[in-house]
């Protein structure tokens, strides 16, 4: 443990029970019914309401070896491909061998999914997919079906849940396992001020860290709270250097921030095609699937196109769909690009890379414990080495349900007993940033160790972080402290910073090109070196202390219970 805390009053109300899930997406939502179902009295935390997770924003689907003809042997070649190289075998076979059923646990939970004339589920195609193995819903509205679905069974199931509320920092007994968690309720919730849910299980499902770049498909909620709790738990976290540029978002100028409209890669898998201003097609010949190249490949053309041409987007072409495929098959899509100005029906579609989702995350075993005992993260928050260097499209909605029924299954057999929460030792609380700097982060983050990075802008990147960092601590020792008041605002960008500090950490480190890490100054993949994972935890004095495996295998979690 390190003894590593927000700062943040003590909190003045408590709730008792066997699990506590924070997060209200497919992963936490999955695993909180399951939990229920088991008999465990369970508790959802969600940092806004149950449905504002990233979960509903996911457009695409969710990939699972369903049509005729296909295998979880298929499916898992395709996500070995896509990661690079750095996917354990074991975890993505676990993915695609229990995928199936598990969507149709889904289903019979009360998600309903498009279907053909015939009856069957109708599936399309993804990027880095060689068969159509993608089920989605409402056209491109799949998330947000999971998402209605699986809040209507929590509702029905009258789980306890607490909305507006963000996680604070992990409790711990005396002897250093679980205890619970504190967190603020934001005066909109059934408490109010700081409070705690003890509970010896605690599962992280708080989705992704997007909000670290100054544009990204991840709503503003995408804080990494989750990824910098367990950081300051003393848990590991692995492969955070991997974050996924999904290549086509809506492009509504250089000087714009925050959550971009996404055009799913399903457009592509019905047959938009990648132009330039000219309308020639760049993505032939430089992959065998073209336009449904692996995502890190199709954002790097995208990427390189843009500085070969000095533009700032690239162009995708869908109007040989017509009006009638648009408005049944991407209804969402279609409406956003129109509240933009763009017609999709009659013009190409502007579109630029902007980050999209956390490959890396908290490190896990195949059970979705973490290296604190009674800590479990699933969903974007976890690294089950499922995606390795790069996420194949689609394959995280299905992660989060498959990895979810794991969890949940673990606490059932294990049914830790309650114990008391130590009192916090460890010294100072982490000083807090002024909400303010969070503008910041996101700038030098997204100059530094975005689609494109380099020794020199990772290391510029670094200092300018660790000069936020060093300021917020010597203001907190100054005669006349200025630093920031206990607060939301102030929590999120403190994540953000560590999370930040993190990921830069690592990314320095991998001194290679792989997946969607892209080193211009190492523009080539080095197996012999680097087919590694880089594993980092925070050490006493908060700095990162980054550790490269021996190998391309994770070391064990933790020995067995």
């Amino acid at each position: 443990m390190t003894g590593i805390r927000l700062t943040a009053p003590a909190p003045g109300w408590a709730i008792d029970a066997d699990v506590v899930v924070v997060g209200s997406g497919v992963a936490g939502l999955t695993t909180a019914l399951r939990c229920a179902a088991a008999g465990l009295d369970t508790v959802v935390v969600t940092k806004a309401r149950l449905d504002d997770g990233s979960t509903r924003w996911a457009q695409g689907g969710i990939a699972a070896a369903l049509g005729e003809g296909d295998t979880p042997e298929q499916h898992l070649d395709d996500t070995l491909v896509a990661g690079a190289g750095l996917c354990d075998e074991e975890a993505v076979r676990t993915l695609v061998t229990e995928g199936p059923d598990a969507v149709r646990r889904l289903i019979t939970t009360g998600a309903t999914f498009d279907t053909t004339d015939s009856g069957d589920i109708a599936l399309t195609r993804e990027g880095g997919h060689h068969r159509r193995r993608i089920a989605h819903a409402g056209g491109d509205a799949t998330g947000a079906e999971i998402s209605r679905a699986l809040v209507e069974a929590v509702r029905s199931a009258a789980l306890h849940t607490i909305e507006n509320a963000l996680v604070l920092d992990l409790l711990t007994d005396a002897e250093g396992r679980t205890a619970g968690v504190s967190l603020h309720v934001m005066g909109e919730g059934q408490h109010d001020g700081v409070g705690a849910v003890r509970a010896p299980s605690v599962v992280l499902a708080t989705g992704g860290m997007g909000q670290v770049f100054s544009a990204t498909t991840n709503p503003s909620v995408s804080t990494g709270d989750g990824v910098a709790l367990a950081l300051r738990a003393g848990a590991e976290v692995s492969d955070l250097e991997f974050v996924q540029f999904h290549p086509t978002v809506l492009f509504l100028g250089a000087d714009s921030e925050g959550q971009q409209p996404l055009v799913s890669e399903a457009v592509r898998g019905e047959g938009a095609h990648l132009v330039d201003a000219s309308g020639t097609r760049f993505m032939l010949g430089q992959h065998e699937l073209a336009e449904l190249a692996p995502r890190d490949i199709v954002a790097k053309a995208i990427t390189r196109q843009m500085h070969e041409h000095g533009t700032e987007h690239m162009y995708l072409d869908a109007r040989h769909f017509g009006a009638q495929m648009w408005e049944q098959r991407f209804p969402t899509i279609l409406a956003a690009c129109r509240a933009h100005g763009i017609d999709p029906v009659t013009e190409p579609i502007p579109v630029a890379p902007a980050a999209h989702y956390a490959s890396g995350g908290i490190r896990t075993d195949l059970r979705g414990r973490t290296t604190v005992p009674g800590l479990y993260a699933c969903g974007e928050v976890a690294c089950t080495g499922v995606h390795g260097a790069n996420r194949l499209a689609s394959n995280s909605l299905l992660e989060g349900l498959v990895f979810a029924e794991r969890i949940a299954a673990d606490i059932a057999e294990t049914r830790p007993p309650r114990t008391e929460p130590a009192k916090s030792t460890g010294g100072e609380p982490v000083a807090l940033l002024a909400p303010e700097t969070r503008t910041a982060i996101q700038r030098i983050m997204t100059r530094g160790a975005g689609v494109l990075r380099s020794a020199g802008s990772l290391a510029a990147a670094a200092e300018e972080l660790e000069a936020l960092h060093r300021s917020a601590a010597a203001d907190v020792d100054a005669a006349d402290p200025k630093d920031a008041v206990p607060g939301v605002d102030a929590w999120e960008v403190t994540n953000l910073l560590l999370v930040s500090r993190v990921l830069v950490a690592a990314a320095r480190e991998r001194e290679e090109t792989r997946g969607c890490h892209w080193r211009e100054d190492r523009p080539d993949r080095d197996d012999a070196h680097w087919r590694r994972h880089l594993v980092v935890r925070i050490a006493a004095d908060r700095t990162p202390v980054v550790h490269r495996t021996e190998t391309a295998a994770f070391p064990p979690v933790r020995a067995a219970d």
